[in-house]
């Protein structure tokens, strides 16, 4: 799964082939087989994996009864920590989200995260916190800035610590509040 990650990163989807990922583990390719079907299955066994990982790391005693500002820093700062410890797995999560190749039950994972997301917008522009747009747009909007500044960090122009997320947290939090 290591040497899957690594190429889907680094390659793309269709520019991985089962027998590469293989190689780069250093088995046959016949060993990918006996555990995946093809590239799709192993594509969505790693996307799974890791997607649960990071909505476990967001969900862990989150502070469901606390105000929109605090459910916002505190989704912000556990997908930074998220992908300050796990810099590849969230390239490889933000680059395969909206794969065609992306089975049920992957597609199930990526929509409770959505709706997740969309429920606690809801609730925070109920109390007024939020501004009064469509709520996809706004996560939309605070995501997109996230992922901003982990490119920013991937591509070295930014430096990929939990500090510099948390300086963009303040601006993210400002550009969507009523």
């Amino acid at each position: 799964m290591r040497a899957a990650i690594d190429l889907f990163v680094e390659r793309g989807f269709h520019g991985t082939s089962v027998p590469s990922v293989a190689s780069s583990a250093g088995v046959a390719a016949g060993t990918i087989y006996h555990y995946f079907e093809g590239k799709e299955a192993l594509v969505n066994a790693v996307f799974q994996r890791w997607k649960h990982a990071m909505s476990a790391e967001i969900m862990r005693d989150f502070p469901f009864e606390g105000s929109a500002r605090e459910q916002f820093r505190t989704v912000w700062e556990r997908m930074a920590d998220f992908a300050v410890a796990h810099p590849k797995e969230f390239a490889f999560i933000e680059l395969h989200q909206h794969g065609s190749y992306l089975d049920a039950a992957s597609r199930a994972i990526e929509n409770q995260t959505v709706d997740f997301g969309v429920q606690m917008v809801l609730r925070a522009q109920a109390g007024q916190a939020l501004k009064p747009l469509p709520p996809t747009l706004l996560m939309e909007f605070a995501i997109g800035a996230f992922r901003g500044v982990f490119r920013g960090a991937m591509s070295g122009r930014l430096p990929l610590t939990r500090e510099t997320f948390m300086l963009a947290e303040q601006c993210g939090w400002e550009a969507v509040r009523a």
